[in-house]
């Protein structure tokens, strides 16, 4: 869910008379698709961090699944949490108080054309390997080739950059088959660079590398840490180099204080807090409102050496969509009255207050809890959007506001389950014997919601219970996390739950969530298989938006359109990140306003003993 901006320079003038005069690049430290940038070259060290936090301490952090793979770039197997981040160093790194803002780090400045038809990097020449060699253009290019050839979201996320080249000593340029498109400079700051020279190398038992391939050697970066050790697909430790390069940039001063970061996989949540209370987990991310509400009466938790905290920095510039998602590409999900229908057989209203105790909020926007969520009917320069594709969008976008249904009670309840049952006539469906079945066929309507953890059971069960009492045979199956990541990837689901997140400045990932070319694209985030015309359309107008006005008014015809067509099932969220975490663990008063900084301005007090 998430990627940057862009910025400035004319590099041709044309004048009215004479030869055209071809003018030097202009070299901008940062960039940004809204506003002017907060910070001026040569900035000391972002806001949010504390420049004098001590180096050192052990950070000891979990995840649920496994992993089998170091490799960075590839999109086979369960890939290492904390790799991407922590051992390879991006041409750029995001602010994390600014809304679409990066910053220079592999790369010490970037400049482009006013058209937005290509976009130069000039490295630093200080940026270094691991082993001490230079980072250099060729490891960008290749970086950037086998990103786009073996991993299918990277080759639609820049599938308009068309070429990458060595331009300078330092310098490497990518050039777009399209121009105007403000957002490319800014997200090609975001991708993994590796080194080349180590990729085509051979391990310690003499075997050529394969970056095709997946890998369970640990894999040399540019970036603040290194694999010390790890047990596969069990834990892997990470060190803090004492060498890193850039330890003393802007970008970095106040981050990256951890000695040490250890992640340990768990099978499932129990297991996982268990280690937790037991002092043997650091920091815990709690997505349970009735897990937070009931499971801290352990004696840390009520002496206060396990802090807790309610976080809205995160969730400030991302907007949310969790949702049970059916998939279109079965035929049984085609029919837009079929998924309304679904829709009025969830009934959030007592799942909320009987297992979440009252603590969340029906989702009704693609873009929940931002600007960019529609709502109401549609208005001017929105309206005059929708209307240029009056044709080709549900009627109801200009007449019907998106609401979902509201249940909570038994007479609503009874009221709602009766709407789905006559969708589902208007669909072809009839009762039988008490049985939900397609009227020409006879065959009954049923469906698998695929999960990856058994903590989601307890959410999903209430609505296979409530779709039963319509004749559904809903079930779910919780697999593993390598089987659940392999299916998704492949389609090969019925339904899923699902979520998307949204920056504040929607761009050309829109393409891979909801766009048609992504519907059989293998990896793409096109969980539901949504293929229309109109929301093509109004994807290219909000990747082409020239101001800031006209993106928002895209986004909520966008949006508007995806919920008239009812994609999807909206859930819930929260408008906070719990988390919990023992006291030995610290930060400013004040994070970054999008952010938890977490673990990058975080440190440890034991540091310092």
């Amino acid at each position: 869910m998430n990627f940057r901006r862009a910025l400035v320079l004319a590099a041709t003038v044309f004048l009215a008379t004479g030869p055209v005069v071809a003018q030097e690049p202009v070299w901008h430290g940062g960039i940004s698709t809204i506003g002017e940038l907060k910070h001026k070259d040569g900035f000391a060290r972002f806001d949010y961090v504390n420049p004098e936090a001590p180096k050192g301490g052990e950070l000891k952090l979990s995840e649920t699944g496994t992993y089998d793979t170091f490799n960075p770039i590839l999109s086979k197997g369960e890939a290492a949490t904390g790799v991407t981040t922590l051992v390879f160093d991006t041409l750029l790194k995001s602010a994390e108080d600014e809304i679409t803002a990066s910053y220079g780090l592999l790369a010490e400045g970037v400049s482009y054309p006013d058209d937005f038809s290509s976009a130069t990097f000039r490295l630093r020449a200080e940026a270094k390997w691991a082993d001490g060699k230079p980072v250099t253009p060729e490891d960008v290019i290749f970086s950037f080739d086998m990103s786009k050839e073996h991993n299918p979201l990277l080759s639609n996320y820049y599938r308009h950059v068309v070429s990458s080249e060595k331009t300078g000593e330092r310098d490497v340029t990518f050039r777009f088959d399209e121009k105007n498109n403000r957002e490319l400079p800014s997200i090609l700051g975001q991708f993994p660079i590796v080194p080349k020279h180590w990729w085509e190398g051979q391990d310690a038992k003499g075997n050529k590398r394969d970056i095709s391939r997946t890998t369970l050697e640990p894999v040399m970066g540019s970036g603040p840490y290194k694999i010390a050790s790890f047990q596969a697909g069990g834990s892997i430790r990470f060190e803090l180099r004492d060498d890193y390069w850039g330890k003393d940039l802007n970008v970095n001063v106040g981050q990256n204080n951890f000695g040490t970061i250890t992640y340990t996989f768990f099978s499932d949540n129990t297991v996982e807090f268990e280690a937790v209370r037991a002092g043997d987990v650091d920091f815990y991310r709690d997505n349970s409102a009735s897990h937070w509400a009931t499971a801290y009466d352990f004696p840390a938790a009520k002496d206060g050496r396990v802090v807790r905290e309610e976080i809205e920095n995160p969730l400030r510039a991302t907007g949310i969509m969790q949702a049970f998602v059916p998939n279109l590409r079965r035929e049984k999900f085609k029919d837009q009255k079929v998924r309304e229908a679904l829709n009025y057989a969830f009934d959030f209203e007592d799942l909320n207050r009987t297992l979440a105790h009252n603590a969340y909020q029906r989702v009704d926007s693609y873009f929940w809890n931002t600007e960019l969520a529609s709502s109401g009917l549609p208005e001017g320069r929105e309206k005059e959007i929708l209307e240029a594709l009056k044709d080709k969008v549900p009627p109801a976008v200009f007449t019907t506001p998106y609401t979902n249904p509201v249940n909570g009670d038994p007479q609503k309840v009874r009221g709602n389950l009766r709407k789905a049952l006559t969708l589902f006539n208007e669909a072809g469906y009839e009762l039988r014997s008490n049985r939900l079945v397609n009227a020409k066929t006879g065959e009954p309507f049923s469906f698998e919601i695929l999960l990856s953890n058994p903590s989601f059971e307890r959410t999903v069960t209430p609505f296979v219970n409530s779709v039963k009492k319509i004749g559904i045979d809903a079930r779910m199956r919780t697999v593993d996390a390598s089987q659940y990541t392999n299916r998704v990837r492949s389609f090969d689901y019925d339904m899923i739950y699902g979520i998307w997140a949204q920056s504040l400045v929607p761009g050309n990932e829109q393409s891979d969530y909801w766009g048609s070319a992504s519907v059989d694209r293998q990896g793409s985030k096109n969980y539901a298989g949504i293929a229309d015309p109109a929301i093509d359309e109004l994807i290219h107008k909000i990747i082409f938006a020239p101001n800031r006005e006209e993106l928002v008014a895209t986004t909520r015809a966008l949006d508007r359109v995806l919920l008239a067509h009812h994609y999807v099932v909206p859930l819930f969220y929260s408008k906070a990140q719990r988390v919990a975490y023992w006291n030995h663990l610290t930060h400013l008063k004040d994070l970054p306003y999008y952010g938890m900084g977490f673990p990058d301005v975080w440190w440890s007090k034991n540091a310092a003993k």
